[in-house]
């Protein structure tokens, strides 16, 4: 398949402390790839990477053939962070009529994009009002509203419930399926099992690239959970 974003001895410090260690990886077009690792492990700092707002000590990326961050990037990525990045002091239409105006769309668009993510009925509400899960949805309508090539999502999910977070998900293989690549994070393993892909990520190392199933037999379980547990312990061991 054709790569989409390609990740080459990528090193990053934050600070004086070493986040990404040489980090590679290869993520290719029209795919949902997962990002797992506990708190603390990089899976953010990477997402920036690829985004083109982290400063990077060495390395490479590269995204749709052009590096990171590069100014004919800009209208073919959407990314959403973990903080809402709406206006507060906007409706949730308002919202979605602003960032879809940016990219030369129409309020339609916006509409459809408020659909997508099920907030058509809260369309009229003022952005401040929102709970915690619907700002993160009027979050996800405007980075995907204008129909970006490749979407970066930190945790789209949290504070969802099951019903919305499945809904969600049809959204994501949907958009998937029209091309869009999907590079998302996640601490829910059922999600993680929705992947086509999953990066393994620890302490800034990569310690698994491969697909669910794969990673599980590879592991012997069908439990992502201990499959993770059991890669690191077998890391742990030879390392010893």
């Amino acid at each position: 398949m054709e790569t989409a974003i390609e990740v080459t001895d990528l090193v990053i410090n934050r600070g004086k402390r070493e986040v990404l260690h040489g980090f590679s990886c290869a993520i290719p077009r029209g795919s949902i790839t997962g990002l797992l690792g506990p708190s603390g492990s990089g899976k953010t700092t990477l997402m920036r990477a690829v985004v083109g707002v982290q400063l990077v000590a060495s390395g490479r990326v590269t995204v749709l053939g052009e590096p990171a961050g590069s100014p004919p990037l800009r209208r073919k990525i959407g990314y959403l962070t973990q903080a809402p990045s709406v206006y507060d002091d906007l409706t949730v239409r308002e919202n979605a009529r602003y960032f879809a105006s940016l990219y030369g769309l129409r309020a339609a668009d916006a509409e459809a994009a408020l659909d997508g993510v099920g907030l058509s009925g809260a369309a009229h509400q003022l952005v401040g009002n929102l709970s915690g899960g619907q700002r993160s949805r009027a979050s996800l309508a405007c980075a995907i509203v204008g129909r970006p090539e490749v979407l970066v999502l930190d945790e789209p999910t949290v504070g969802q419930d099951p019903v919305l977070r499945d809904e969600l998900w049809a959204r994501f293989r949907g958009l998937a399926a029209d091309g869009a690549t999907i590079l998302v994070s996640s601490h829910v393993m059922d999600e993680a099992n929705r992947c086509d892909r999953l990066l393994l990520i620890r302490d800034g190392h990569l310690i698994g690239d491969d697909t669910p199933a794969a990673i599980k037999a590879t592991a012997g379980t069908d439990d992502l959970d201990e499959a993770f547990l059991r890669i690191i312990r077998q890391q742990e061991k030879a390392a010893a």
